[in-house]
């Protein structure tokens, strides 16, 4: 990528989140994260270039040196910070435009730092020789996967409800969602396939903004966020069904509905609990205690659950983001008291900013610092700054996204002509899973910052006074949770089943 030769029309708009948008290269299996200002701000930048440009090196830095020594670094891509030409950059605002969800247009992108993030597009992977069935990628932002037991949580619904489940309610309580979503994130982190799979199923029918599907980088799945309509099931299934044509398969190239969904989440499942790149972690059970790995709002039958099947491998991408999450060990309303103590030490010795690392250098003495904090409280201002950076990094790792690109391998090109008899009936015997490559990555690992845990109380503070008012029932007016794209197969299925001849 040469940066002195850039060309807008090379790139095209991949997304956006609240702090920055994203451009993905036509060709290359690159993006550039640019960075997002206010729409008032847009005539007069709120930073220097300076600052864009420490603001994406901490980024960069907070991946590289703090987050991957926590979740293993054969799970992230940290990038590096690129330095645009301006005139490209105004241009590929302009191109973009148009294309942006209306309700993000409250902001406008950084035309004057010229300063990017530049990542591998983990949507379109290059694992390996290029094969005739493009990439699957399946983005999961999983959330907080366990429940308080912090002897500071004021209100004991956060101790048996979990903070995802709550949320859906104040969220469609407020607007914006129409439905609920019945995904769990408890369910997900158990380690159990039973609860696993039902968590991803829900994920599929309600997505909002957990869950995408990329086919070879452009996404086909995702929540239609200005939409009543239900999700596509019809499309999905059109783009899954030939990774998943196998076994029995090959011969009567007619597989249900069911059993694609099915044997689509089997494989996420695998992915999910694998090491991300071979080899097998011991599986680690719930130490938490029973009472922490259950929500009570989810809608998964425990009885269902055989025994000894709880538990992560230690080595898997799940278990390695649950770890991170529960360094929040005194949850915000404990935390907030540690948060006022920094604050007012600030506010009397403004210099100790840079000594204690409020706004990095992310460096090694920062991981150290919350690796090292004792575990009773002095009343310094040293053990406050370390459960506060705890608590930063717990948050980053609650708000994280996972990418699991499934690449169909090689044997799978074959036509069906090259299939000898034996390995015919062998595949209808067996019928084994389909033959994919997966690798795991975690992305959307930016520093939280220190000011912003006030908002966070004040907000944990109405998710959970809303829930208790309700006593989680949904307000009037908002849709019932989706009856089941899942039903709607096995409907789909019957139909197809008695087609008329």
């Amino acid at each position: 990528m040469e940066l002195d030769k850039m060309d807008e029309n090379d790139w095209k708009y991949h997304g956006e989140g609240n702090k920055s948008l994203v451009v993905s290269h036509v060709q290359l299996s690159r993006v550039l994260r640019l960075l997002k200002y206010p729409a008032e701000d847009s005539e007069n930048p709120p930073q220097t270039v300076e600052q864009a440009f420490r603001q994406i090196q901490n980024i960069v830095d907070f991946s590289s040196n703090v987050m991957s020594s926590l979740l293993g670094d054969k799970f992230i891509h940290s990038g590096e910070v690129v330095k645009l030409p301006l005139e490209f950059v105004r241009q590929l605002s302009i191109k973009v435009q148009h294309q942006r969800p209306a309700w993000r247009c409250d902001k406008v992108m950084d035309i004057y730092s010229g300063c990017a993030l530049c990542l591998p597009n983990l949507t379109s992977p290059v694992l390996h020789q290029a094969t005739h069935t493009p990439p699957l990628c399946i983005e999961i932002k999983p959330k907080c996967g366990f429940l308080p037991s912090s002897k500071h949580v004021s209100k004991d619904i956060k101790t048996k409800v979990c903070r995802f489940c709550m949320h859906q309610h104040y969220k469609v309580a407020n607007g914006k969602w129409k439905r609920p979503s019945l995904y769990c994130p408890l369910d997900l982190f158990s380690g159990n396939r039973q609860r696993m799979h039902f968590a991803i199923r829900h994920l599929i029918e309600e997505p909002q903004n957990n869950f995408k599907i990329f086919k070879g980088g452009q996404c086909i799945y995702s929540s239609k966020e200005v939409s009543d309509d239900s999700m596509d099931l019809n499309g999905l299934l059109h783009h899954l069904r030939p990774y998943f044509l196998y076994g029995n398969n090959r011969i009567n190239s007619h597989m249900t509905s069911k059993a694609v969904l099915n044997d689509f989440i089997t494989v996420l499942v695998n992915a999910l609990l694998s090491g991300g790149g071979g080899g097998d972690g011991e599986v680690v059970t719930d130490t938490r205690g029973e009472g922490r790995s259950f929500c009570e709002a989810s809608l998964f039958n425990k009885e269902r659950i055989r025994p000894g099947s709880q538990g992560l491998p230690s080595d898997s991408v799940l278990f390695r983001i649950l770890q991170t999450q529960m360094l929040d060990t005194l949850d915000i309303e404990g935390l907030y008291p540690l948060y006022r103590r920094v604050e007012q030490h600030l506010q009397d010795f403004p210099k100790e900013r840079t000594r204690l690392q409020m706004e990095g250098p992310y460096n090694e003495a920062f991981l150290e610092k919350l690796q090292k904090c004792p575990t009773e409280d002095d009343g310094s201002v040293e053990y406050a700054v370390a459960k506060v950076h705890q608590y930063r990094v717990a948050m980053t790792a609650k708000d994280c996204s996972i990418m699991v690109a499934l690449v169909p391998s090689s044997e799978e090109e074959e036509d069906d002509e090259g299939l000898s008899t034996q390995r015919r009936l062998r595949d209808f015997l067996s019928s084994r899973p389909p033959a994919l490559s997966y690798s795991v990555s975690v992305l959307d690992l930016d520093p939280k910052p220190f000011d912003s845990i006030p908002s966070q109380l004040r907000l944990d503070q109405k998710i959970v006074s809303c829930y208790l008012r309700t006593g989680g029932a949904l307000p009037k007016g908002s849709l019932p949770p989706h009856s089941g794209i899942f039903t709607a197969a096995e409907r789909e299925d019957c139909t197809l089943l008695f087609h008329p001849m």
